[in-house]
């Protein structure tokens, strides 16, 4: 099975990078010409190629969601985190929702394509070295997706478990996005076997493995205080990490 890992990694890296690389002035034509809603359907096509390139892997993702989600209401999905291919999986099949990405600010320059649409589609780049400029970011952005209606991703563990088992949730981040968005709904994500991608390291990249994302019942946000709707929240996506 490693061999085939060693066979398929190359051509996967090379069609990923390939599809960053042509959607990056994709995304300038649409921003600059038509405009921000152009952008975001731009953004959808990235991210549905993205996760589509993952076939090459062998790699299926799969969302398993029974529950219906608010609609003209601020969405707050909150999910554990293990690998990079956690994101367009989100972007995609999440796309009514018009998924802005809480991430850390150094994901803002040098990669083509994710670069662009982090700074120009609405997301908040966090300095954690800078709590000031943190704190700024996180206000602007929530009060960004209450006004628009977007919805909000973010990972409260900070940094990806490399083993699929989940670290201890932060709750500042959080906490700031639903005090704006009272109105709003938290959104618990669980994901799964996402991290077996780099099982091997960063080379070769393991094959085989389909990725789950289970949506979880929504959450009103002025429903609970936060620290039990945190609480709540933590637990149901843990309890389902396999």
């Amino acid at each position: 099975m490693k061999v085939l890992s060693y066979l398929l990694s190359p051509i996967f890296i090379g069609v990923f990078f390939l599809i960053l690389l042509i959607f990056h002035p994709l995304q300038w034509l649409s921003l600059n010409v038509f405009g921000h809603k152009a952008h975001g359907k731009v953004v959808d096509c990235l991210n549905f190629f993205l996760v589509k390139s993952m076939l090459i892997l062998g790699v299926k993702v799969c969302v398993i969601n029974k529950h219906i989600l608010p609609d003209n209401a601020s969405l707050i999905f909150v999910s554990n985190h293990q690998s990079t291919f956690d994101i367009p999986p989100i972007g995609w099949f999440f796309r009514k929702y018009a998924p802005k990405f809480v991430a850390k600010i150094e994901l803002g320059k040098g990669i083509p394509s994710v670069s662009y649409n982090l700074k120009h589609g609405g997301a908040a780049l966090i300095n954690r070295k800078d709590p000031k400029q943190a704190i700024t970011e996180l206000v602007r952005f929530s009060k960004r997706i209450h006004e628009k209606k977007w919805g909000a991703i973010i990972f409260p563990e900070g940094t990806r478990s490399r083993n699929g088992t989940p670290k201890k949730f932060a709750t500042n981040g959080l906490k700031m996005i639903a005090k704006y968005n009272q109105e709003g709904y938290i959104v618990p994500l669980t994901i799964n076997n996402s991290w077996k991608v780099f099982k091997y390291g960063k080379f070769p990249l393991g094959i085989g493995s389909p990725i789950t994302i289970t949506t979880h019942q929504p959450i009103k946000i002025n429903s609970l205080p936060f620290d039990e709707l945190l609480k709540q929240t933590e637990e149901v996506i843990k309890q389902h990490i396999n």
